[in-house]
């Protein structure tokens, strides 16, 4: 695995000569290209110290590894952490039982909606029905009027004819006295 940054100096310098290891570990003699300010150092956290000692192979040095400072207060991260989580769900429930809500109420509005609608067509329906008997009550009546339209339509054309009759008559008549 490659390294990159201050792990890739640190490893260069154990590799070079003592006083580049020393260089490399001292961040304070050297310039960081990541720009540590006062603020930036207050923030990090300062960087354990490594243990260096001389083996016996030609004076080649090597590094303990380092050991991380520990975390700020993890517990307290992780009861925020919770805290913020319980917030978040509790926000997404809350949207969910109100979206829930909407939907009763929009179903109780439809309901009433089909409630009313039905009333109207029972209302139309029982009208309808009424206005039915009445034209059933009424049919006898209408079967006359039509059998007396019938009668009367018979009867004038017997007028027509009679008329017609008549007219033949009177020009008979006036024709026989004339002679």
């Amino acid at each position: 695995m490659a390294a990159f940054g201050d792990d890739a100096a640190a490893m260069d310098s154990i590799s070079r000569a003592p006083s580049a290891h020393s260089a490399a570990l001292n961040p304070a003699g050297s310039t960081s290209s990541h720009g540590d300010g006062p603020e930036d150092v207050a923030d990090s956290p300062a960087p354990a110290p490594k243990k260096t000692s001389m083996n016996s192979d030609g004076g080649v040095e090597t590094a303990e590894e380092a050991v991380e400072p520990a975390e700020p207060d993890i517990n307290e991260l992780c009861s925020d952490m919770f805290e913020k989580m319980a917030i978040f769900l509790q926000g997404e429930l809350t949207g969910t039982c109100e979206d829930y809500r909407l939907l009763e109420n929009m179903n109780k509005l439809t309901s009433l909606k089909y409630m009313e609608m039905k009333d109207i067509s029972i209302n139309i329906s029982r009208n309808l029905q009424d206005l039915n008997n009445k034209y059933a009550s009424l049919q006898p009546y209408l079967d006359q009027i039509n059998q007396i339209e019938e009668h009367v339509s018979s009867l004038e054309q017997a007028a027509y004819k009679l008329d017609a009759y008549s007219k033949k008559l009177e020009a008979r008549f006036k024709k026989l006295e004339k002679r």
